[in-house]
C-alpha cells in the first residue's frame, strides 16, 4: 500500500505530540560478550539505552544510524525523545575494516541483546520497534526479511512488534556490491537483498521514503518494489509511505514523527 504524506499532514502530527517524562541515559553499553569479540568488535559494539524513568512497560525504539555501512555513529534523533518510550541507538561494524555480512549479525546480535535486557529499564519485551535511516533501514529491513540473524542470537525476529524503515535499500546494499568489486549502480538481488528474502508472515513493515523525485536514485522505486512484492505473495502487514517534498537527507525529521504517531496510535500510553 503507497501513501503520500503532505507537509501540512505533518505538521498536524507534529503538534499533536508532546514532551512526557522523565529520561535518563545510559551509554556505551556493550551487547556482544568479551569472551566473543575481537577488537574491532570490542570497539564499535556498544549501545546507548535512553528510556524514562517514571513508566512501566514502555517500547523501545532500536535506532539503526546511517552512512552507507561505511560510516556514522550511534545517535538518538531529537525527533524520537521524550515521547514516552525509549530509544536504543547501535553502533555496529563498518566496511571495509568488517565485511559482510558483520553489520547484519551486530544489528542482530543488539536487538537480541534489548529483548535480554530491556525489562531491567522498565520496557516491555513485546513492544520493540527496530528502526533506522539509509543504511540502518537496510539493516532493519534484513533483520525483518531473513529470520536466521536473529535466530543466531537465540531471539526470534517476529516478536518485534514492527519495523520501520526509513529509506533503506531494498536490493543488495551497495557497499556489499562495492566489497565485491562489482559495478556501482548496478542493481543485484541476492541472498543479502531484502526483495529476495520477503515473507508473508512478517510483523508489520512500514517502509517510509522521501518523495521519489528528490530521494537517491531508485530508493523510492525498490521500497515500492518490495511493498508490491510482499503484497502480492499475501503479507498483510506492509505499508509504503512517500513523504513529499524531501530529500535522502531532510526526510529523517519527518518520518521521525510519523514513528512516533505510528507507536502512539499502537502502544497507547495509559498513564495519561
Amino acid at each position: 500500500m503507497k501513501r503520500k504524506i503532505t507537509f501540512v499532514l505533518l505538521l498536524f502530527c507534529v503538534f499533536s505530540l508532546y514532551a512526557q517524562g522523565v529520561y535518563k541515559i545510559e551509554k556505551d553499553l556493550p551487547y556482544i560478550p568479551d569472551s566473543e569479540a575481537d577488537a574491532y568488535r570490542k570497539e564499535r559494539c556498544k549501545l546507548d539505552v535512553y528510556y524514562p524513568t517514571d513508566k512501566k512497560d514502555f517500547p523501545t525504539v532500536v535506532w539503526f544510524h546511517g552512512g552507507g555501512l561505511e560510516s556514522g555513529n550511534k545517535h538518538i534523533p531529537e525527533e524520537l525523545m521524550d515521547r514516552g518510550f525509549a530509544v536504543v541507538a547501535v553502533n555496529y561494524r563498518l566496511s571495509p575494516k568488517a565485511k559482510n555480512p558483520a553489520y547484519i549479525e551486530d544489528a542482530a546480535a543488539a536487538v537480541a541483546w534489548i529483548f535480554n535486557h530491556i525489562g531491567e529499564y522498565g520496557g516491555s519485551k513485546d513492544k520493540i520497534f527496530v528502526s533506522g535511516h539509509s543504511a540502518g533501514g537496510y539493516l532493519s529491513l534484513m533483520l525483518a526479511m531473513d529470520k536466521k540473524y536473529m535466530e543466531a542470537y537465540g531471539a526470534d525476529a517476529d516478536k518485534v512488534a514492527a519495523y520501520l524503515p526509513v529509506s533503506g535499500q531494498t536490493v543488495t546494499h551497495y557497499t556489499i556490491r562495492k566489497e565485491r568489486g562489482l559495478p556501482n549502480g548496478i542493481p543485484i538481488i541476492d541472498e543479502y537483498a531484502p526483495l529476495n528474502r520477503v515473507r508473508k508472515d512478517s510483523p508489520p513493515v512500514v517502509l517510509i521514503t522521501g518523495d521519489r523525485n528528490l530521494e537517491m536514485a531508485d530508493r523510492w522505486e525498490e521500497n515500492a518494489l518490495l511493498a508490491s512484492v510482499l503484497k502480492n505473495i499475501g503479507n498483510k502487514h506492509v505499508a509504503l509511505y512517500e513523504l513529499q517534498g524531501f530529500n535522502h537527507g531532510t526526510v529523517l525529521e519527518p518520518a521521525c514523527y510519523l514513528i512516533v504517531n505510528y507507536i502512539r496510535e499502537h502502544c497507547p500510553d495509559k498513564t495519561n
